[in-house]
């Protein structure tokens, strides 16, 4: 979102403090960017001396859905919850379905995966919020209808 305002943007002024940063320092500063290439490249014709200064682009791939799955698993359990086996078929399949999506490269890969996860225990809670008799089994517990779809925006 840089320099993308309009004139009482500061975003434009700051690009021209970092190239300039960037020249007055160049033995000892290291400036790496990041971000989806589209915007990246916007970004480089910003200043005309931005593309020159980052003559190495390394793109990476997106994951792969088991990848994605290996992923949601750690996060899971690095959070001491278990999905369900059927939990787990539905969040795999919701990977599958939105890899198909013409909006899937705005999801955010791995991103993407954390926002489902944190919106399936932020449903868990609601689901079991009004329940009795909880077990430690529950509380710990994603399943399926705690699983929804993925959020575009």
């Amino acid at each position: 979102s840089l320099a993308r305002g309009g004139e009482k943007d500061f975003g434009k002024e700051c690009i021209d403090v970092l190239v300039k940063a960037m020249e007055d320092h160049k033995d000892s500063l290291i400036v790496i960017l990041a971000g989806y290439k589209d915007e990246m490249d916007w970004f480089l014709r910003i200043n005309p001396g931005l593309r020159s200064r980052f003559p190495i682009k390394i793109e990476f791939s997106d994951y792969s859905i088991d990848e994605l799955m290996q992923i949601a698993k750690m996060m899971v359990e690095k959070s001491q919850y278990k999905f369900s086996s059927e939990a787990l078929f539905k969040f795999e399949s919701i990977l599958h379905k939105s890899k198909n999506e013409t909006f899937y490269d705005k999801l955010g890969n791995a991103r993407l995966v954390r926002n489902m996860i944190e919106k399936a225990l932020r449903r868990q809670a609601l689901r079991l919020v009004n329940q009795r008799n909880i077990s430690r089994e529950d509380l710990l517990q994603i399943k399926p209808e705690d699983i929804s779809g993925v959020d575009v925006n």
